[in-house]
């Protein structure tokens, strides 16, 4: 049987069932995409109030860029160890009390008496955010049929730039009106609701065990190490698109973080009104990742290795716009060319998850999707925003703006690489199973 013929064959299989009801599966859908817009809210309303704690602090560019990079990082090494607790304390109970965790640690950053205590604070977001994003798409790529796979995993990853977009309007309208602080108690506070009604709705799977050999015992042992590591990193194509992925993601937090006070410093607009309108820009970011895993799904029907073309073309497009966007000078042009980078900037995530979860087997699914978020923090969103800090400090932030789509480039020519190896990858997943 051909490689095509093994994914086609696959996908309508797959394609046949919903877990539970569709009912029940929307219902999983709505309460996580809401856990996530709360995880986002808590991790980007900080950008909205960079232009208060400068003069209230007298902090540089790089510290600012900290309180952001901070969080990615502690999301990046922890995602890992706390996803493999997921993966066996249960999906749901994890994500219950992560939940509980990253709010109150938002709602302390409000507290904050000084720049080290909001450094402390900041981090306990992230420690809190580490392994909601694995764990969340593990259990909807469970829930949903593969045939929309990308879609839904597209739209849930969404979620992070929609609830980008309120942190950043609620931020800076909130911190205008009331003061910085009552900022972070308006995007804290909504979560806890959530985090309280999830576990009643929502019911946790039982993965199926790996492949094992007649001498290894049962097959419902806890997972070796080895097993593990040779599930998640043993495709080519696998380990292209987690290093693609994290590049990738680097732009959307760089433009989450930075496009208000740019548009305060350079466009010369008051804090409120520069957060409103980076808001629209965080809001097409949010569109693009949207549509685009359906948009990729469509493409790659008959054509699987579309699923990492198709990002490619994504990255490709989003840098030579935003770059554009950047050294042009402010005004009307270089605005619509920004809105249109950051429609393709974050597009690519939801085919890149679908493409990581189609090569891995079900079992590792949790600590798959950790490590395309261990990638994302660790290359693009920890180090991207404080690296413009530090150009900014050097030189001004509209260079280290125009520099940063180089991520992007990389990005295309990696998911391009991927693409040659995706489709002999699923089919050796599908024959082991």
């Amino acid at each position: 049987m051909s490689v095509l013929h093994v994914i086609a064959a696959r996908r309508v299989d797959g394609a046949a069932a919903y877990q539970g009801s569709k009912t029940y599966a929307w219902t999983v859908f709505a309460l996580s995409f809401g856990l996530i817009l709360s995880d986002y809210l808590s991790r980007q309303a900080v950008g909205a109030v960079f232009p208060f704690l400068k003069p209230a602090w007298g902090v540089s560019d790089s510290q600012l860029g900290a309180l952001v990079s901070v969080v990615s990082l502690v999301v990046g090494v922890m995602t890992i160890p706390l996803s493999l607790i997921a993966d066996r304390w249960g999906r749901v109970k994890s994500i219950t009390l992560m939940a509980f965790v990253w709010c109150f640690a938002t709602i302390a950053c409000g507290l904050a008496t000084s720049y080290t205590q909001m450094l402390a604070a900041r981090a306990m977001v992230g420690l809190g955010e580490a392994a909601y994003a694995a764990a969340g798409a593990a259990l909807l790529a469970h829930t949903f049929p593969d045939d929309r796979r990308s879609a839904v995993l597209g739209a849930f990853q969404s979620g992070g730039i929609f609830g980008s977009v309120l942190g950043v309007v609620i931020g800076g309208a909130v911190a205008t009106q009331f003061g910085w602080r009552y900022a972070f108690f308006a995007v804290g506070a909504p979560g806890l609701l959530l985090a309280v009604l999830y576990p009643f709705f929502v019911r946790d799977y039982q993965a199926p065990a790996l492949p094992t050999d007649a001498s290894s015992g049962a097959r419902n042992r806890r997972l070796r190490f080895t097993e593990v590591f040779r599930q998640v990193f043993g495709a080519r194509s696998g380990n292209l698109t987690f290093v693609a992925f994290g590049l990738q993601m680097g732009i959307p937090a760089i433009l989450i973080a930075w496009v208000p006070t740019y548009f305060n410093r350079f466009y010369g607009y008051d804090p409120k009104t520069a957060s409103l309108i980076a808001a629209v820009v965080v809001l097409v970011l949010g569109v693009g990742m949207l549509f685009g895993g359906g948009v990729a799904d469509r493409l790659s029907r008959g054509r699987p290795r579309y699923r990492a073309r198709v990002p490619a073309a994504y990255a490709l497009i989003s840098a030579l716009m935003l770059f554009a966007a950047f050294t042009l000078p402010p005004g009307m042009p270089a605005l619509a060319l920004l809105i249109g980078g950051a429609l393709f900037a974050a597009a690519h995530g939801g085919a890149a998850v679908a493409m990581l979860i189609d090569v891995t087997h079900p079992a590792v699914h949790a600590t798959v999707t950790a490590t395309a978020v261990l990638g994302a923090n660790l290359l693009g969103t920890a180090p991207g925003p404080y690296l413009v800090g530090l150009l900014s400090d050097a030189a001004n932030l509209r260079i280290a703006l125009s520099v940063a789509p180089l991520m992007s480039l990389l990005a295309a020519v990696l998911f391009l690489l991927a693409s040659r190896h995706y489709e002999a990858d699923v089919a050796a997943r599908n024959a082991a199973a």
